[in-house]
């Protein structure tokens, strides 16, 4: 079965735009929409000496051709700089994204795959912004969603995502940590057909509280909201010390992994797989990866930068959105 992506490329002035010019100089079997100006990717293309053609979107979905792009033009309003974000180009950025959505709600694109963005140019316009995750939330009126990274090997999903880790301990609360975990299994089930998934909880504290000696989330919020869903049939087990949990031994008997905060999960991934990793939001009404990195500013057009974590985000993309179609 086709599949149509939409594909936002980020950052006008990063490296999100030639990844997916690289990226195409082998031909996918499946259609890559762009949400982007079209110049812009003509621009990259010829730094890059590759030829580029776009065509416009049809009523089905084409498999694009080498070198080939689907088209949905949305108009740059400065030129590129490259490796400078122009925080006039923020609106332009944020149109790409909000096309791209609308895109995929009205079921014209099986799925998002969003390139990297400068956060800091965007709040350096005037226009607050803590990340893709919280973005897309809130544009599709999700209350509650899950950011995940995965590999091949490894998936990590966060409890709390973009906040200041003097907050982490008093947005853990034990509604929000079943809600977590209920996205947490219902994504693993119905986006990566994985029956009954294995899911394994990190404690707050070094070594998972010590029995309240070292804090008292453990006992007060976390092992109380595991019970609860235990009892409820989900197979989740934890907390575990953060220090242990991703070791072989615990590794081997999860489907996933649930960390307490951001720097507590993904680091580890990262360290075994940044290039080779995707970012996943689930409990949206639609289908979201992401690249695992930045804009990279200090690559941009010099063509050296990976293009696997893409690589990896498309192809992640397209088996949920496969196993989606499977469930219906």
């Amino acid at each position: 079965m086709i599949k149509r992506l939409a594909l936002t490329p980020g950052e006008p002035a990063g490296i999100g735009p030639e990844l997916l010019v690289r990226y195409m100089e082998n031909a996918p079997n499946h259609e890559i929409v762009a949400f982007a100006d079209p110049e812009l990717l003509q621009r990259h293309a010829h730094r890059l000496g590759l030829s580029l053609n776009l065509r416009e979107i049809g009523e089905n979905p084409k498999p694009s051709m080498r070198n080939e792009l689907t088209i949905v033009p949305v108009k740059l309003a400065f030129k590129e700089d490259l490796g400078t974000a122009n925080p006039d180009n923020s609106e332009y950025v944020l149109a790409c994204l909000d096309a791209a959505i609308k895109a995929c709600a009205s079921k014209e694109c099986d799925a998002i795959v969003t390139g990297p963005i400068q956060k800091s140019a965007i709040n350096a316009a005037g226009i607050p912004f803590t990340g893709h995750t919280e973005y897309l939330a809130e544009r599709t009126n999700t209350s509650c969603v899950v950011m995940m990274l995965a590999t091949n090997e490894l998936r990590v999903a966060l409890t709390t995502t973009h906040i200041p880790l003097r907050k982490v301990a008093d947005a853990i609360t034990f509604c929000h940590l079943t809600r977590v975990i209920e996205i947490l299994h219902s994504g693993l089930e119905d986006r990566f057909g994985i029956s009954c998934p294995r899911i394994l909880v990190c404690g707050l504290n070094p070594h998972a509280g010590e029995s309240g000696h070292l804090g008292h989330e453990e006992e007060k919020i976390i092992i109380p909201a595991i019970k609860m869903m235990r009892a409820s049939g989900f197979n989740v087990s934890g907390p575990l010390p953060a220090d242990t949990i991703f070791t072989e031994t615990h590794l081997k008997n999860a489907d996933a992994v649930l960390a307490m905060y951001h720097d507590q999960g993904l680091p580890v991934l990262k360290s075994h797989g940044f290039g080779r990793s995707a970012n996943i939001t689930l409990g949206l009404p639609i289908i979201r990866t992401s690249v695992d990195h930045g804009t990279a500013l200090d690559l941009a057009g010099k063509g050296v930068a990976s293009v696997g974590s893409l690589q990896i985000a498309i192809q992640i993309a397209v088996q949920m959105s496969l196993n989606s179609v499977k469930q219906l």
